[in-house]
């Protein structure tokens, strides 16, 4: 069936538990420890200003609430174990560490996705006893349209994964390699490449020469390519939403909106609003930015029901 790019609801976690997650942060290079006491703190004001900002916009928000124990310090992004399709179904991934495993809370989110139908769940966790992973929006970025997805390899991307996703979901997936300034492979797609509906934010010099106008090429859409700075800075780390008034909302931090040059910037506003909020906190310890913290919501949704007219 055919699927719009955006989404106009998302699912949000306010995370209980944040902080620097050392295991994850062996293969995330964007994650540093902070001695700031108050980073949980920091950490829910955060996604709390996100939400504000988004439902602002007239995007649907649903908020999942952490729970404290276990610790989950990496809860705010949602994204890396579920992701949503407009024909119902929902996927579950397989993460790389133990401590992310814990997020998939599959009994609580079912409350919270009423109203949406959830018609089959492509389960793909088991391959975590296998040391397969493939972590969601981050690993895959999906041009729904299109029925194709992009991935760069990285420990966390496995391509055994992504050929049963493809298979499950009637996808076609490219792959291809990607590292930051220092030769060190990218540990998550969408810190490099993210797709709107007619656009396509990437960080070129960090895809080998040999494969990057090929890239470019297969992504169909006006692309802005950034540099390793503006990576380093989450500036393809976005999401083009749309309102509920079928108007296109790019979400990205404030950091990733600085980081544009300002022609860079006219061209993302020519595609939608743009909605950027600051999270420094979740940047800087976390290692993931505003597209990361969205799970965006593509089910469909069920009919209202109409109460009968009293005789």
């Amino acid at each position: 069936m055919s699927e719009p790019q955006t989404a106009d609801a998302v699912l949000l976690v306010r995370p209980a538990a944040f902080g620097f997650h050392a295991e994850a942060a062996a293969s995330n290079a964007f994650a540093s420890v902070s001695a700031d006491a108050g980073v949980r703190a920091h950490a829910i004001r955060e996604s709390e200003r996100l939400a504000r900002a988004l439902d602002a916009a007239g995007v649907e928000v649903r908020v999942l609430d952490d729970l404290a124990e276990p610790d989950k310090p990496d809860a705010v992004f949602p994204n890396n174990w579920v992701s949503f399709h407009a024909d119902g179904t929902m996927v579950l991934y397989p993460m790389a560490t133990a401590a992310r495993r814990l997020e998939r809370d599959t009994h609580r989110l079912e409350s919270l996705l009423a109203g949406f139908a959830v018609r089959r769940t492509v389960d793909l966790s088991r391959h975590e006893h296998e040391g397969r992973f493939l972590e969601g929006t981050g690993s895959l970025i999906l041009d729904r349209p299109r029925r194709r997805a992009f991935a760069s390899h990285s420990p966390r991307t496995d391509p055994a994964v992504i050929a049963e996703f493809d298979q499950a979901l009637g996808y076609s997936t490219t792959l291809f390699d990607a590292a930051d300034a220092n030769g060190r492979p990218v540990y998550h797609t969408n810190v490099l490449l993210s797709l709107g509906t007619r656009f396509a934010m990437l960080c070129g010099e960090a895809v080998p020469e040999a494969q990057r106008s090929g890239l470019i090429e297969s992504l169909g859409r006006t692309v802005i390519d950034v540099g390793f700075d503006q990576m380093r800075q989450f500036a393809c780390n976005l999401i083009e939403l749309r309102s509920r008034a079928g108007d296109p909302v790019i979400a990205m931090s404030v950091a990733a909106l600085n980081a544009l040059r300002p022609d860079q910037r006219r061209t993302l506003e020519g595609f939608g609003s743009l909605v950027a909020v600051p999270i420094p906190t979740i940047e800087a310890v976390g290692g993931g930015s505003v597209r990361c913290m969205i799970a965006d919501i593509h089910l469909p949704r069920k009919p209202v029901a109409v109460a009968n007219p009293a005789p």
